[in-house]
């Protein structure tokens, strides 16, 4: 059976091509659940510490919009998007490999640059992929359970290091005052962000081009004046509904960069009562964030697949302003939260915001853009994500100490406040409202065929 010209996908070949998502997402794990304490031990300042961070949304806003204009206009024998996530599969490798060696400060925020770079290769060809290879009713199923393998993975990179613990001392340092574990679960990342992809790409490889398509290459061939001429005019042709989720994508992701970057030295202060990262205490305080890291990214995965058939019948809109309220509410009370039972509560409300950032908003902008141009269009809205990331990194060392008193808690409150703004505006946005009630499609079953 074929919808919109494209065959329609078995659950078990949705998760296969989703698993390459898997290793790209322990990546991004263990650099959220790292980065932070591996400066921390390096020696950085916490009032610049988000400086540090700048590869992130630095390489995503150079990157990602030129490699998916890039990625519309390729036709190799491996496919439109394979090329792209391959290489940044391989850079991603290399530097998750190198990460934990790293001598010093300056070392470490180099390699972020790298290893960023490859992610963000990798990123919006993947989810451009995706979209490609699936008829228009299995979307939301395809993008929330790239979600759900998010959470998986993020669940798996942030408990890495504690479950390490059962091979080797927490206290084994090494020269560079980097814990071991934190060595070990590295490497296992770099060995996941290649394989997982590669068989992806192996078991469910991509559509091949139609007449029509390979015509419209052929007259319009790749080239770098070609791409930067696609960018400037999908952002002036850029649909209403996506620019209306420049606000809540502001909001949400502003606050989840402030968490990433400051909960460790948050949970030190409330639970642990210490501010030397060197310490001991701050140790544990790092394990103890990672483990409830590694809960609410738990929960973000079984959220993911709960929130498949309620976004169906809902809509992706009102569904993401209630998970986002949810992730807002939690960060409000994480700083007064003096109990390790208790920020594990909270990682509820986390990790069904997290669900809805992973998911919820690329099934909206899967209504609004024009599949010709998905690629493209993925790669300019990763721009509504790393520019908040920028505004964050820039804005962060200027009011650090005199608007939030030098105390990461405070920092925490305020990405609440910006999530629940973010929730308000995502009801504004015209797109992921209720879906049209058709015949034999309202219901999960419709979506996924049985074979």
């Amino acid at each position: 059976m074929e919808a919109a010209g494209k065959p329609r996908l078995s659950l078990a070949r949705i998760i296969e091509m989703n698993i390459g998502f898997f290793g790209l997402q322990f990546s991004f794990g263990l650099q959220q659940a790292n980065m932070g304490p591996i400066y921390g031990f390096l020696g950085a300042d916490e009032a610049t510490m988000p400086l540090l961070w700048l590869a992130g949304p630095m390489t995503g806003l150079l990157v990602q919009p030129i490699v998916g204009a890039l990625s519309d206009r390729t036709n190799s024998r491996l496919g439109r998007r394979t090329p792209y996530f391959l290489i940044g599969a391989i850079i991603c490798s290399l530097s998750l490999f190198a990460m934990p060696y790293s001598p010093a400060l300056w070392v470490a925020a180099s390699l972020l640059w790298i290893l960023d770079a490859g992610n963000n290769i990798t990123m919006e060809p993947y989810r451009a992929y995706v979209s490609d290879r699936l008829s228009p009713d299995q979307k939301p199923v395809g993008f929330l359970t790239q979600s759900a393998f998010t959470g998986l993975a993020q669940t798996l990179s942030y408990l890495a290091p504690t479950l390490l613990t059962a091979f080797v001392a927490r206290d084994v340092l090494d020269s560079n005052g980097v814990p071991v574990i934190v060595r070990v679960a590295f490497i296992i990342g770099a060995i996941l962000s290649i394989s997982t992809i590669i068989w992806s790409v192996w078991r469910v490889p991509e559509l091949p081009l139609t007449q029509d398509e390979q015509a419209e290459l052929k007259a319009r061939p790749l080239s770098a004046r070609s791409a930067i001429s696609d960018i400037v005019g999908a952002i002036r042709e850029m649909p209403a509904p996506m620019r209306q989720l420049a606000i809540p994508m502001l909001c949400q992701w502003y606050a989840m960069f402030v968490y990433w970057q400051y909960i460790a030295f948050a949970v030190g202060r409330s639970l642990y009562g210490t501010t030397d990262p060197q310490s001991a205490a701050f140790r544990e305080a790092t394990l103890t964030s990672q483990q409830i890291g590694a809960f609410y990214n738990f929960i973000a995965f079984a959220s993911a697949l709960v929130l498949i058939p309620i976004v169906r019948r809902l809509g992706a809109r009102p569904v993401h302003a209630a998970c986002l309220a949810a992730s807002g509410a939690a960060m409000l009370l994480i700083p007064g939260m003096e109990s390790k039972v208790g920020l594990f509560v909270l990682m509820l409300g986390i990790g069904i915001g997290w669900a809805g950032m992973m998911g919820n908003t690329y099934v909206m902008l899967a209504d609004a853009i024009p599949p010709a141009r998905t690629g493209i269009y993925m790669g300019i809205f990763n721009m509504f994500i790393v520019i908040p990331m920028l505004i964050e990194t820039v804005t962060m060392p200027l009011i650090y100490q005199p608007v939030l008193g030098g105390d990461p808690r405070n920092a925490l409150m305020m990405g609440g406040a910006l999530m629940l703004l973010g929730a308000v505006a995502t009801l504004f946005v015209q797109a992921g409202g209720r879906p049209e009630r058709a015949s034999g499609s309202g219901n999960l079953a419709s979506a996924i065929p049985s074979h």
